[in-house]
C-alpha cells in the first residue's frame, strides 16, 4: 500500500473519528475506504474493528460519572457482550467471506437508514422515561446478546441498537447511552482480541488509522456543540446508502 494510501486512510480514520463524537457511524465512512483501497470486505471490517477501538476508551472515559452504583448491571451486561462480540467475531471467521460479502450491503444499508432514525428513536425514547431504578428484565439481557453478536460480526451503527435497547429496558436515556458506551467497548475489546489472533488484520493500515481515529474522537467531542448534526447525519446515510449499493453490485 503507497504513502498515499496511507494518507488517506488516516484521513478518513479521523474524519469517522470525529463523525462517531458528533453524530455516530464513523464505520460508514472507514469500512468502504479500506475496501476501496484494495483490502477484501472481511479484512476491511477486521481492520475497521481493531483501528476504530481506541475511540470507544474515549467516550468510556466520557461517561464515568453515570457509573457511581450501577456495579452489578455493568458486570450483567458486560458479561453478556463479552460472548456476543466472541460469537459475532468467530462467526466473522469461520464464515465463508462470500457470505459476507453478500450480507454485507444489507447491513451498511439497514446500518445507515438506523443512523438516520436516531432523532426520531431518540425523541420516542425520551418520551418513555421513567424515574428511579427498577429490575432489569430478562429480554433485556438477551435483545443485548444479540445486539453484541452483530457488534462482533459488522458492528455499523452497534451504538444506535444499544442505545435503544437499553432505553426501552431501563427507562433512563442518558443512562442508557452510558452503558451502550461501556458496551461498545467491551465488545470492541472483545473483537480486538479474537482478530488480532486469528483475523487477517492489516497491522500497518492499523498502526496509522488507530492514532488518527482518537485524535478524530477528541476534537469531535471539542466541536460537537458548535457543529449542526443533522447536515453530517444526511451526509453519512447518504453515503452510506450509496455504499451499500455499490457492495451489492460489486458482489
Amino acid at each position: 500500500m503507497s504513502v498515499v494510501d496511507l494518507l488517506v486512510a488516516a484521513g478518513v480514520a479521523l474524519l469517522a473519528g470525529g463523525i462517531n463524537s458528533i453524530a455516530g457511524g464513523g464505520s460508514l465512512i472507514l469500512f468502504p475506504t479500506l475496501v476501496a483501497l484494495g483490502l477484501p470486505p472481511v479484512a476491511a471490517n477486521v481492520t475497521n474493528s481493531v483501528a476504530q477501538w481506541p475511540g470507544y476508551l474515549g467516550g468510556v472515559i466520557g461517561f464515568r460519572d453515570h457509573y457511581r452504583g450501577q456495579r452489578n448491571r455493568l458486570v450483567g451486561l458486560s458479561v453478556v457482550a463479552v460472548v456476543g462480540g466472541t460469537a459475532g467475531s468467530i462467526l466473522l471467521l469461520t464464515t465463508p467471506s462470500s457470505a459476507f460479502d453478500t450480507i454485507v450491503p444489507v447491513l451498511v444499508l439497514l446500518a445507515s437508514l438506523l443512523i438516520g432514525l436516531q432523532p426520531l428513536l431518540t425523541k420516542r425514547l425520551k418520551a418513555n422515561e421513567t424515574d428511579g431504578e427498577r429490575r432489569d428484565p430478562l429480554w433485556l439481557y438477551v435483545v443485548v446478546l444479540l445486539a453484541c453478536v452483530y457488534g462482533g460480526y459488522f458492528g455499523g451503527a452497534l451504538g444506535v441498537i444499544l442505545t435503544a435497547v437499553l432505553a426501552l429496558g431501563l427507562g433512563r436515556l442518558k443512562l442508557a447511552n452510558a452503558i451502550k458506551s461501556l458496551l461498545a467497548l467491551v465488545t470492541a475489546s472483545t473483537t480486538v482480541v479474537v482478530f488480532g489472533i486469528f483475523g487477517p488484520v492489516d497491522w500497518l493500515l492499523v498502526a496509522v488509522c488507530a492514532p488518527a481515529s482518537l485524535l478524530g474522537g477528541f476534537l469531535g467531542a471539542r466541536v460537537a456543540s458548535r457543529i449542526p448534526s443533522t447536515p453530517l447525519r444526511v451526509f453519512i446515510v447518504v453515503f452510506g446508502v450509496a455504499v451499500a449499493v455499490y457492495l451489492f453490485l460489486r458482489a
